[in-house]
């Protein structure tokens, strides 16, 4: 659930002065038009200020199914002469091999830059540099995507090429070395970030560290892949009936549809992967655990939290919001008004409930802080917890958490490519068209008993795990009290 927050912030004297007398100005000639006079009208707290929830239908895409299954989305939008076009693609790197991680992310690097559709890498850049086209191709944890964006008049050519790259890659053995080369670079830069070490070490511990949404790739498994193997994930993994596209933009639907059939039509159905990711066994989460990375940092970087739920889940809308009253709306959270606001204790702070439909989810709360107030965000943060458990949420707090949610509704189709985006993913993962509106009314009809009920259930303090990454002797120390402590040492990437 995301929000949508906006703050305005003068920049000097001068200038909120100066709005002031505009804002004054806009008032006494915009009464005689409200039929009300300065003496009758009397300006309330902006705190207090309420807003009648967004009502918004989005428009409807149509769905067509080419004769080899792919699925294709189309929505025009003749505002500018422009197209735009994304596919989703039922491959990942849960399917790397153990010995070889990366493989997928390498190989959906190499289909965009090593040519394909018979044309050279050269050939592909110089083309598409032509009449400024862009193609994006990229491999994730759960799917691959691609987009391409170009001038409506340069569509068929776009288009030619975009399909060439992801039917037929070339995966030119300069280019794969090159993406290798990349990648183990990213990897010996990994452990510069106090940050991406703490997130990372905390999913390796609630999921495990072989588990595919945790494992991590190493300079020893990128070395390892070959071409070959990347033409081999490619053909095992990649199927016209496993691809989703969405086109939105500046065309003509029966047009685009006799163009996509004569670039898409003659590739054949394959075997699709079904994407299956296992639970974690509930043996594994069962006790707290606590670690600690030693690394020479200015602050204390936390991550307390345990594994949740997807998001299918009955419980997913009640504990989406009471997360969001406890860390999730940052300025008027829970968190960010006890441990920031109130006690000073850390300029970031905040909760996430990260779920999805292929995985388990995980609800955390994360900090920066100082060192010696490393024990002390930690208490405040179990606190706040054990408040959500044992204690209803206030009127006020619901209604504006709904109102957040509802009024930020509209935002998830703030285009057209947006709309056919989300349309989409919803398919990917198994949820009907209209999940998200059924979402937005169940956040409408939420209750506070509901919210307690969920927080409740879901939030256990008995079973967390924290992750402390900083400096110094002391850190251990500090987390003591929390469980048994142990070190978490890095391994050189070199």
């Amino acid at each position: 659930m995301r929000h949508v927050k906006m703050r305005v912030r003068g920049e000097g004297l001068g200038v909120r002065r100066s709005a002031t007398v505009i804002g004054l100005l806009l008032i006494s000639m915009l009464l005689p038009a409200l039929g009300a006079s300065a003496a009758e009208m009397t300006l309330g707290d902006p705190r207090q200020m309420t807003f009648p929830l967004v009502e918004f239908t989005p428009p409807e895409p149509e769905r067509v199914v080419l004769d080899n299954g792919m699925v294709v989305y189309f929505l025009e939008d003749h505002e500018l002469p422009l197209v735009s076009i994304t596919a989703i693609m039922r491959t990942g790197s849960w399917l790397d091999p153990a010995e070889k991680i990366g493989l997928a992310s390498v190989t959906g690097s190499v289909m965009r830059t090593g040519g394909g559709g018979g044309l050279s890498s050269k050939q592909v850049d110089e083309e598409l540099e032509q009449f400024a086209g862009e193609v994006n191709i990229s491999i994730g944890r759960q799917s691959g995507s691609a987009s391409l964006d170009v001038l409506s008049k340069d569509v068929k050519r776009g288009l030619q090429i975009f399909a060439g790259l992801i039917r037929t890659p070339a995966f030119e053995p300069g280019r794969v070395e090159l993406a290798k080369l990349q990648a183990i670079e990213g990897i010996r830069r990994r452990q510069d970030n106090p940050g991406s070490i703490v997130g990372r070490e905390f999913m390796k511990l609630l999921y495990g560290a072989d588990h595919p949404t945790a494992r991590e790739s190493s300079i020893a498994s990128v070395t390892r892949i070959t071409r070959d193997d990347l033409a081999a994930f490619h053909q095992k993994t990649i199927h016209p009936n496993g691809l989703m596209l969405g086109v939105t933009g500046d065309f003509d639907k029966p047009a685009m549809l006799a163009l996509l059939r004569e670039v898409f039509g003659d590739w054949k159905r394959g075997e699709v992967p079904v994407l299956t990711i296992p639970d974690v066994p509930q043996s594994r989460t069962a006790k707290p655990v606590v670690r600690f990375v030693n690394k020479d940092t200015s602050q204390t970087h936390l991550r307390i939290g345990h594994l949740s739920i997807k998001e299918n889940d009955p419980d997913y809308v009640a504990l989406a919001i009471a997360n969001d009253i406890l860390g999730g709306s940052s300025f008027r959270s829970r968190l960010f008004n006890d441990v920031r606001t109130k006690q000073g204790l850390a300029y970031s702070v905040g909760s996430r409930l990260n779920t999805g439909m292929h995985d388990q989810g995980v609800w955390l709360m994360r900090a920066e802080t100082k060192l010696p107030s490393t024990q002390e965000v930690i208490t405040r943060f179990i606190a706040n917890m054990e408040r959500m458990r044992t204690e209803w949420v206030t009127d006020h707090e619901l209604a504006e958490a709904k109102e957040a949610y509802v009024n930020s509704f509209v935002f998830s189709f703030a285009s057209s490519s947006a709309i056919v985006g989300r349309m989409i993913t919803l398919e990917y993962d198994g949820l009907p068209k209209d999940f998200l509106q059924q979402l937005r009314a169940r956040v409408i009809a939420l209750t506070k008993e509901e919210i307690f009920a969920a927080a409740k259930k879901h939030f256990n303090p008995e079973r967390l795990t924290i992750v402390a990454v900083g400096a110094g002797e002391a850190l251990p120390k500090l987390l003591s009290g929390f469980g048994e402590v142990k070190e978490i040492k890095l391994a050189p990437e070199s």
